[in-house]
């Protein structure tokens, strides 16, 4: 029997992605677009679970560990949280399917303070695919909960990116050492 999948997309906002966003990865994750919108359009058809965790903050948040660490970015109400491009498009097309979630998170993991373990496991959904920013943050938390909670792990090279390119590769390193998830890139199958 095939395994039930979700495609998890995480931090593609204009904040982390556009050139004057507020915390952007800038090139790098521009380049993914196409990417982003082809996978999301394919999982979508195929009536696979799609979920966009996106991070969110208050302004002047003086309790969350964040605030310490990065400029301000993906505040609540700001043009900073829309995601990236065609992306953006594509969302507000197939915002009210059913296999299509919005999330809003306010720690690196998905998974933290959320409702999505909870989600998967109620839709039988045991692999989990995913992509965004940073690799070597977000993602990575996230990867990392996955496989403590038992999902498995399927990473698309080609769709995630960071502002710390030997983050980026080390994160890439550790998702196929460490967290036995599968690397993936299109035209690599």
């Amino acid at each position: 029997m095939e395994k039930k999948k979700a495609l998890i997309h995480i931090d593609y906002t204009y904040d982390f992605v556009a050139a004057d966003g507020a915390l952007t990865c800038g090139a790098p994750g521009q380049a993914l677009e196409g990417r982003m919108v082809e996978l999301t359009k394919a999982f979508i058809d195929n009536g696979d679970y799609v979920v966009f965790a996106i991070d969110i903050h208050q302004e002047n948040d003086p309790f969350h560990p964040e605030t310490r660490l990065f400029p301000p970015h993906n505040i609540e109400g700001t043009a900073g949280r829309k995601l990236y491009g065609a992306l953006e498009e594509l969302y507000q097309a197939n915002k009210q399917a059913a296999n299509v979630y919005w999330m809003d998170k306010t720690r690196y993991s998905a998974f933290a303070g959320t409702d999505l373990e909870l989600r998967l496991r109620a839709r039988g959904i045991s692999e989990l695919h995913l992509v965004g920013v940073c690799t070597d943050i977000c993602v990575l938390h996230t990867a990392v909960d996955a496989y403590n909670k038992g999902f498995d792990i399927i990473v698309h090279e080609d769709a995630v990116a960071s502002f710390d390119p030997e983050g980026h590769i080390w994160a890439l390193r550790h998702f196929k050492g460490s967290l036995g998830a599968q690397v993936v890139k299109k035209g690599a199958d």
